[in-house]
């Protein structure tokens, strides 16, 4: 356990940030599923705008690191390029 009351602080502000890095990042790979699991390309477009941001906002954020962003970008683009 923390010994310094600054040490508590920083534990609570922690566990606060954890979880809201842990909703943001849920929450973008919900996105990134419905991408992935839509039927046609016009379903898919709008869709892929938003997982865009959401990825975006997480690499911005150093949630996730700028390279895993771009990949993840790339690989949705790739996937709706391919549908019908």
């Amino acid at each position: 356990m923390a010994n310094h009351k600054s040490a508590i602080k920083r534990i609570r502000s922690n566990n606060a940030k954890r979880e809201l890095n842990r909703y943001q990042h849920k929450t973008a790979r919900t996105i990134i599923k419905n991408v992935r699991n839509a039927q046609t390309k016009a379903e898919a477009e709008p869709m892929l705008k938003i997982a865009f941001n959401a990825v975006d906002k997480l690499a911005k954020k150093n949630i996730i690191h700028k390279n895993k962003a771009g990949n993840l970008k790339s690989s949705l683009q790739r996937h709706v390029n391919a549908l019908a």
